[in-house]
């Protein structure tokens, strides 16, 4: 009896002082999601978007099974997605959460894709947008919400710690620390300290280190952006000083183009050369990261000699990294839906700290919320400051601008144009 009593009382000590080092934990399990609705409810929800397979969105359908046991959850993917949703969304089988994209807001071959969209905002759905950093919610002239992160992204680079720490070398955080870390790496045989995939314009080696750098000179200047919005040929002077990095970049010598051009393309090809482990750093987007962990076992010699890495910004800029914090995957709700309640429901389950932070680790994205400490892969990212934290959604910078600036930095740094020719093809660039 008094052992019973003794352990009784271990226990609850042990729970008490938990209890006292976990408060915010604590609080936020009593904020969680309650449902509201009848949770013996019967129904069905159907999610449209454009992947082969959606696993991560799966476990959290099982997990709000947990809660309506009776809802049936299915994800169809839609071949030429950005093409067929609005034909889908207007037909007899439309989806009733659909992914959308920040850069279909405004056009007018989207427009069905954003007029089919629930108004996300309304305080009545109850969805907690505040665990969402703002910054990357689309801004609609009318101040409506038609769709809400639940993945994002950014540029950077995958980082080889081990090399890092064999050959005594910090991470770098300002452009001269970069160059500093790529001399060294070079003194010591590296034929390219970073590397990139060079292919096309589109999530080239170039893109990657510029757009950053890019959208700095811009975020607070609204002409340059309303220049650079409609195409105007004097806007190229705006992209001048990003072509003047991108050649010191090149004659700093961080990156050996002949290495790079090897590269087949953005995604499996990066990781797996990046694998190999004799590349220090390589330049890649977020969702190149995302194929890390599957792409392991398929390298004979990460198998064999794995090592840590992990994924930090590209510090350009002479005062530290630039954090270019994007939508990656954006879901809506179709206001049409025979299933609005329930639809609206998961919305307002999945939209929350803990959820989303699952969702995004298990697909290996970066999460949309405001808290990336859970995540070591993205961790770097979360100790940017503020003040260097750019989102194209905030800037307004379209997406037609953006791909001048791209075509522009590509053809410089491949050697096709000047920077004064690049600068004055601004525009006119075939898209």
């Amino acid at each position: 009896m008094n052992k019973k009593i003794c352990v009784l009382l271990s226990a609850m000590m042990v729970f008490s002082l938990a209890a006292c080092g976990s408060k915010k934990q604590e609080a936020k399990t009593e904020e969680g999601f309650k449902p509201a609705l009848d949770t013996s409810t019967k129904a069905s929800i159907n999610v449209a978007g454009g992947y082969d397979n959606f696993e991560a969105l799966e476990t959290e359908f099982d997990r709000f099974n947990e809660i309506y046991p009776n809802v049936e959850l299915a994800y169809t993917k839609i071949d030429d997605y950005n093409n067929m949703i609005g034909t889908v969304l207007n037909g007899n089988d439309a989806p009733d959460i659909y992914v959308n994209n920040s850069w279909m807001y405004g056009r007018e071959q989207y427009k069905a894709s954003i007029d089919h969209a629930e108004d996300l905002s309304d305080s009545k759905l109850g969805l907690d947008l505040d665990c969402i950093r703002s910054n990357i919610l689309l801004k609609t002239e009318d101040g409506t919400l038609p769709m809400v992160p639940v993945f994002s992204s950014t540029y950077g680079m995958l980082i080889n710690k081990d090399l890092f720490e064999k050959e005594g070398v910090s991470i770098p955080t300002t452009y001269q620390e970069l160059v500093t870390a790529c001399k060294t790496f070079s003194d010591k045989g590296y034929k390219s300290p970073m590397m990139g995939y060079t292919a096309d314009e589109k999530t080239s080696l170039y893109t990657l280190i510029s757009y950053p750098f890019f959208c700095s000179t811009v975020a607070d200047d609204a002409e340059a952006v309303k220049k650079l919005n409609s195409l105007d040929p004097s806007a190229g002077e705006y992209i001048r000083p990003t072509l003047e990095k991108v050649d010191q970049f090149l004659k700093d010598g961080c990156s050996d183009s002949d290495a790079c051009s090897s590269i087949e393309n953005n995604y499996d090809a990066v990781i797996l050369r990046f694998f190999e482990g004799d590349v220090p750093m390589m330049a890649c987007s977020g969702d190149a990261v995302s194929g890390t962990k599957k792409r392991e076992s398929q390298s004979e010699k990460f198998a064999a000699d794995p090592f840590a890495y992990t994924f930090v910004p590209i510090p350009m800029s002479d005062d530290g990294a630039y954090f270019l914090d994007m939508p990656n995957l954006q879901f809506s709700v179709n206001k049409d839906s025979k299933n609005l309640d329930i639809a609206n429901e998961f919305m307002r389950f999945l939209v929350t700290s803990e959820e989303l932070n699952e969702m995004a680790k298990n697909k290996g994205l970066m999460s949309p919320t405001k808290d990336l400490s859970f995540n070591s892969m993205y961790a770097a990212f979360g100790d940017i400051p503020e003040s260097k934290i750019l989102s194209p959604e905030e800037i307004g910078l379209t997406d037609d601008a953006v791909t001048q600036l791209r075509m522009a930095v590509y053809d410089y740094s491949t050697g096709k144009l000047t920077i004064d020719e690049a600068v004055k093809g601004f525009g006119s660039y075939s898209q």
